[in-house]
């Protein structure tokens, strides 16, 4: 009888061991899956009356793209390079072009030929946004 008792107390603990630790796993994986959109938020853009950037080169990081909006001549070429510490794609909203994932420090061209708005986005965090802008 004692030794039943035994038993059941082991059960009980193992039990209870085993509801903390799923409990503790649940939590931790709500607070990393909602990390990046807590940190994502909506990316920087010119002020109004601003010119957006000029430069050919587009960082990846923290969970944005900088600057979000570039201003180019047609025939530029853009280079993203991803800064942050977890891959991240360039994505054209348009379908006119699409980067394998971009690691750490991996690097991502892209000439633009025609004149126009190109927005693109992150396809693995789709709030990640930015827009090229070609002028003749």
């Amino acid at each position: 009888m004692m030794r039943t008792i035994g038993m059941i107390k082991s059960v009980v603990v193992r039990s209870k061991a085993l509801a903390f630790a799923g409990v503790m796993s649940a939590v931790m994986f709500c607070a990393v899956a909602a990390y990046p959109a807590r940190v994502a938020g909506n990316p920087p853009s010119a002020a109004a009356g601003e010119p957006a950037a000029t430069g050919t080169e587009v960082k990846i990081d923290n969970f944005a793209f900088n600057p979000a909006v570039i201003t180019v001549k047609a025939g530029t070429q853009i280079i993203w390079i991803n800064k942050d510490d977890i891959p991240h794609t360039v994505d054209s909203s348009q379908g006119k072009f699409k980067s394998a994932a971009l690691d750490t420090d991996e690097k991502f061209e892209f000439k633009f030929s025609e004149p126009g708005e190109y927005p693109f986005f992150c396809r693995m965090h789709p709030k990640m946004t930015g827009k090229v802008i070609v002028q003749p």
